[in-house]
């Protein structure tokens, strides 16, 4: 064992304490991510937990009429204390739904004339696949449930898509 000489000469033994807070959260980390692996193995789509999503909410308009409208979506979401992001970009639907695929948004709601005349939300959840028809409040209610008794942190990223850094 480790000893140590005091200041009357005796040999004692130190208290050794370690602490490493940055291990314990990379392997937590590390275990979602082998978790997420897993169920891609077993013919899953891969997502981290919904309350941990860094964008949980993605709107995606189908034109530029329907901005406004997503805007107003945005800022009722975002009012529920859930993370929500609006792809304003100038891209095709397809690209901006492959793209949401892409980062593991576990709701994607496109809006279009259709939604907007039905007063339901087009909205694709990544855990099961599909796309249902959905009221907002149902949408907040369902995002809420899963983040109910987990920390909230706000989106770090500024909220429209065209406004963030584009890496090619």
């Amino acid at each position: 064992g480790i000893t140590y000489v005091d200041e009357d000469g005796a040999r004692k033994h130190p208290i050794i304490l370690h602490c490493s807070p940055s291990g314990a959260i990379e392997r937590v980390i590390y275990a979602l991510l082998e978790k997420a692996y897993m169920t891609m193995e077993k013919g899953g789509k891969p997502m981290l937990p919904v309350w941990l999503s860094p964008t949980q909410v993605r709107l995606i308009p189908v034109a530029e009429r329907h901005l406004e409208d997503c805007l107003n979506l945005m800022s009722r979401i975002e009012g529920e204390k859930i993370r929500v992001d609006l792809d304003d970009r100038e891209e095709t639907v397809d690209k901006k739904i492959k793209d949401a695929e892409t980062e593991w948004i576990p709701y994607v709601v496109v809006y279009g004339d259709r939604e907007k005349e039905r007063g339901e939300l087009a909205v694709r959840i990544r855990e099961s696949g599909r796309i249902e028809y959905m009221k907002l409040e149902k949408l907040i209610e369902e995002v809420k449930k899963h983040n109910e008794g987990k920390p909230f942190k706000p989106l770090s990223l500024p909220k429209l898509l065209s406004r963030r850094p584009s890496f090619k």
